[in-house]
């Protein structure tokens, strides 16, 4: 069996189940020479697909960007750029980029459900913020790793607020266009178009919910426009390839993270570990989204693997497929 019938053969096992309803799955080499791309339920490469977390890669591309700009520095208070609603003295953009902030996560403690799944919320980030002011810090500033999108909302006001522009333009200008990328974009208004999230067995249509989560990483693109950026991502084009080693120091996240850990605005699976039964080599790079989004790249392969499921209530889905290729690859 060659890498091609094997990612062909996860993908028709994770496409098998009765609530995966629309899948698609491209994997590609650095240079291309080898690519494979299957489709499930009417999607291919070119059908819109919902990034949810897998867009917090553009959030950190940004950010990386202005630090190559001098426009700021990881260590930088996020005092100097947000006084209003006021946040902790000792809050540091790389506490939010490596997820160590302590803050609590927005979307959790059945929020995501209230946004998502029972009606179509549209909050500012003042909104936001507020609905996580009675939570209890998970931990200290610094002391462990514990994801939470309330990180990536402040990063993306942070933006917003050097560059004196809205989060999806600063996007579209910097990362988007230079790419070629037209069917990316991050919604701002309802009228965009937004492909509906299956919840179970329902299909939603959440485009306020989506505009919400803007800064969480959430916006619109397909599998073919989504490998583009990934490669760009590891790639060099976006920030010096020796800038990467400042994001690539990892903490463990939170068990019902699927044993990710977590850098500087993107995920570490590593392979070859307990959790993996002591299959495979190297690791996975790069992201997942509660949908059922993912994006990674494996270097041990020299390989790249976008896609989605499309189905919130098995948010652990990408990863498990993903870690089943990486160990079973020739």
């Amino acid at each position: 069996m060659d890498n091609a019938q094997i990612i062909e053969k996860v993908f028709h096992k994770a496409t098998s189940t009765k609530d995966i309803y629309e899948a698609v799955i491209l994997a590609e080499s650095k240079k291309g020479d080898f690519s494979v791309d299957f489709g499930h339920g009417g999607r291919d490469i070119n059908s819109p697909m919902f990034t949810a977390s897998v867009g917090k890669l553009f959030v950190t591309t940004c950010i990386m960007i202005l630090e190559g700009r001098g426009k700021l520095s990881l260590d930088d208070l996020i005092s100097k750029y947000i006084t209003k609603p006021a946040l902790s003295s000792k809050l540091t953009i790389s506490h939010l980029l490596f997820q160590t902030s302590g803050i609590p996560d927005w979307l959790a403690g059945g929020r995501d459900k209230k946004v998502f799944v029972e009606g179509d919320l549209l909050l500012s980030f003042e909104e936001k913020l507020a609905s996580i002011k009675d939570d209890k810090s998970h931990f200290n500033i610094g002391e462990k790793t514990h994801y939470s999108d309330t990180n990536f909302c402040i990063l993306g006001k942070v933006i917003e607020n050097i560059t004196e522009k809205p989060l999806a333009t600063v996007c579209d200008e910097w990362i988007f266009k230079p790419l070629g990328l037209s069917k990316t974009y991050l919604p701002t208004s309802k009228d965009n178009f937004v492909t509906n999230i299956y919840h179970k067995e329902n299909s939603l249509h959440r485009p306020n919910a989506m505009i919400s989560a803007s800064g969480s990483g959430d916006g619109m693109t397909t599998a073919r426009e989504l490998m583009v950026f990934l490669k760009a991502f590891f790639g060099g084009t976006f920030f010096p390839k020796s800038n990467f080693k400042d994001l690539t120091k990892y903490g463990k996240l939170q068990i019902t993270m699927g044993g990710a850990w977590y850098g500087g605005g993107f995920m570490r699976i590593p392979l070859g570990v307990a959790r993996t039964l002591f299959m495979g080599k190297g690791e996975l790079l790069g992201h997942t989204g509660a949908t059922g989004s993912f994006a990674f790249y494996y270097p041990h392969k020299d390989l790249f693997f976008v896609g989605d499921f499309n189905q919130a209530a098995r948010p652990g889905l990408p990863i498990m497929a993903a870690v089943s290729l990486a160990t079973k690859l020739k």
